[in-house]
């Protein structure tokens, strides 16, 4: 086990040298390096194609829709007719006693507690995009306002699947306590990513918000701007559906299915809610001189290459999951009194290894669940308290095997290396952050 965990080493080291040195394409290196891992391995070589195909395959399944539907939207038909411009004016004036970096965090702690913060980036991009022209701010340090807003409360607050899974597998009843204390954990945390995003800035003079509202220029006048609502359709109406779509997922299970009940469960899945998205974005069309065939032809041009190199980070995590981590660190965890630290190292393990964060909590929960009695944590809130820990493992670190990492990286537009350099630090120091508050929290629920 230790020379597997040593052969990843050695390919996440490859992927961050090919894609910062060396300035080779994302797809080449990724792929070299999942061969060169599953060589190592010693993956039997008949079943190296049906790996890489099944990683690549649930990539696509499970974002691909999303990030074609969410390119259409954002790069195409909003960024053409200015309607970013339209909502960023109207961000501006209603946030303009905040920093712009803690503003967007803000925004995306509220969008991602009903919506994936997958779904949740590819919306929003597009407005983070118009808010950096507009304000001179940094792009990167609003990009990573974004993704650290939209990531806390991802792993932290429920309904979203991770939390809820780990509840369930603990037999947690208390669902609002969990809501509560998750709700206050990853308000903190999106400070730290903000407080991090703001310091970005310092390295370039940032207009107020005020300064940004009086800037003249011609291209954003008012007069010219599409109307704020139907700027704001494609953007509210997907996020409303799917946020509907967890509501109802627990109001409706105890009815029995019918045509209206299939019918709210099929527009408010992700990628049908983005669907009606985009219906509601070619209204747009009549503010430039795009086409509706030619939005289309362009969105699916600038989808193409973020869902290829998702796809290449999908087949790494899919490789990396033919290791039994999981049972290992229970075999070699499970006589250690380390209290609330047991869940979160294995959370951590498993998220920086194998890239998905949903996957580290509801496997980590599973495997914590026998050992709760001798922990001393089967009360309710003892089982908060692991969630929590779990919960902010789950997000040290992201990197290139966590599809997240690259929706960041190449619909936010930034280098791989930028993309390390601050992402994925400022994802650690949330984990980090979160660890510590949880420890000296369990700490002290001990002792009263």
């Amino acid at each position: 086990m230790i020379s597997a965990f040593s052969f990843i080493l050695i390919t996440i080291v490859w992927i961050v040298a090919g894609t910062t040195k060396l300035k080779l394409h994302p797809f080449l290196v990724l792929l070299t390096g999942c061969f060169f891992l599953a060589f190592s391995l010693k993956l039997p070589f008949e079943f190296i194609p049906q790996i890489f195909a099944k990683g690549f395959g649930k990539t696509f399944e499970s974002i691909g829709l999303l990030v074609l539907y969410g390119t259409i939207i954002g790069v195409v038909v909003l960024e053409k007719t200015s309607a970013t411009h339209s909502i960023a004016n109207a961000l501006i004036k209603l946030l303009y006693k905040l920093p712009l970096p803690f503003a967007v965090s803000c925004i995306g702690y509220v969008v991602s507690i009903p919506v994936f913060c997958d779904s949740a980036f590819v919306i929003l991009s597009s407005l983070n995009k118009s808010l950096a022209e507009k304000t001179n701010s940094s792009k990167i340090a609003l990009t990573i306002a974004l993704s650290t807003g939209l990531f806390a409360p991802h792993v932290l607050v429920p309904p979203t699947p991770g939390p809820l899974a780990a509840a369930a597998n603990l037999e947690m009843n208390n669902l609002f306590l969990l809501i509560c204390v998750g709700g206050t954990l990853a308000f903190i945390l999106i400070l730290v990513g903000a407080f991090y995003a703001h310091s970005i800035t310092k390295k370039k003079k940032v207009l107020t918000s005020n300064s940004a509202v009086k800037k003249k220029d011609d291209i954003n006048k008012i007069d010219a701007l599409p109307p704020l609502g139907t700027s704001l359709a494609p953007i509210i109406l997907p996020i409303i559906l799917m946020a509907l779509g967890t509501l109802l997922k627990v109001l409706l299970d105890p009815i029995p299915n019918n045509i209206f009940v299939d019918l709210i469960q099929l527009i408010t899945t992700p990628s049908n809610a983005l669907l009606i998205g985009v219906l509601f974005s070619f209204a747009l069309l009549k503010y430039s001189s795009f086409k509706l065939k030619e939005s289309i032809d362009l969105g699916i041009k600038s989808a193409a290459p973020i869902l290829i190199i998702t796809g290449m980070g999908g087949i790494l995590g899919e490789v990396i999951q033919q290791i039994p981590i999981a049972t290992y660190l229970e075999n070699t965890l499970v006589n250690n009194q380390l209290g609330i630290v047991i869940p979160f190292l294995i959370a951590a393990v498993l998220k920086t290894a194998q890239g998905s964060s949903t996957v580290a909590i509801i496997t980590t929960s599973s495997i914590v669940f026998p050992l709760l009695a001798v922990l001393g944590m089967d009360s309710e809130l003892g089982k908060v308290w692991v969630i929590m820990a779990l919960g902010v493992g789950s997000m040290t670190v992201s990197h290139a095997n966590d599809s997240y990492f690259w929706i960041v990286s190449q619909i936010g537009g930034l280098e791989i290396k930028t993309a390390y350099r601050h992402h994925t630090w400022a994802t650690f120091l949330q984990g980090a952050t979160g660890f510590i508050i949880v420890w000296i929290g369990y700490n002290i629920w001990k002792i009263i």
